[in-house]
């Protein structure tokens, strides 16, 4: 055996030149002085405070202002008065045809006659809500609700 053959059974360890970092001395592994080195340091990631300031729908949908059931188109009985004659029938759809209503998403909307005027003529209505008031001004001019 020659001396260059020789091997340590434990090697030299290399010391640290500088105490920042490293394998928990000094600092123990936080570095030097600042905010990272204080008690309490819990920076948050900037996405979650991003996160944190967008909305919330709860379970409404895309947008929570819009009510949970469609308000009826609004009809009232001059408007009725005006555009139809004695012994005609109104629907939701004859309403539509003549532009008194306008479609929802697509659909015949739902609607509901108001008492806001007079009403002389004899009508069909079917398929429409009423007010008491429009109820009895209809009755009273000789038309049906149904």
């Amino acid at each position: 055996m020659q001396t260059n053959h020789l091997k340590r059974i434990h090697p030299n360890k290399k010391r640290m030149t500088v105490a920042r970092g490293g394998k928990r001395g000094k600092t123990s592994g936080r570095g030097g002085k600042g905010q990272s080195a204080r008690a309490g340091n819990k920076r948050r990631p900037e996405w979650r405070d991003i996160i944190k300031k967008l909305p919330k729908l709860r379970g409404r949908g895309v947008n929570p202002h819009k009510p949970i059931s469609d308000k009826p188109a609004i009809v009232d009985l001059a408007m009725l008065e005006s555009s139809f004659e004695k012994g005609h029938e109104v629907t939701p759809a004859i309403l539509l045809e003549k532009g008194i209503v306008v479609t929802a998403s697509g659909r015949t909307p739902a609607v509901k006659i108001l008492g806001d005027g007079e009403i002389t003529k004899a009508l069909k209505i079917s398929g429409c809500a009423a007010s008491a008031s429009a109820k009895a001004k209809i009755e009273k001019a000789g038309g049906s609700l149904s």
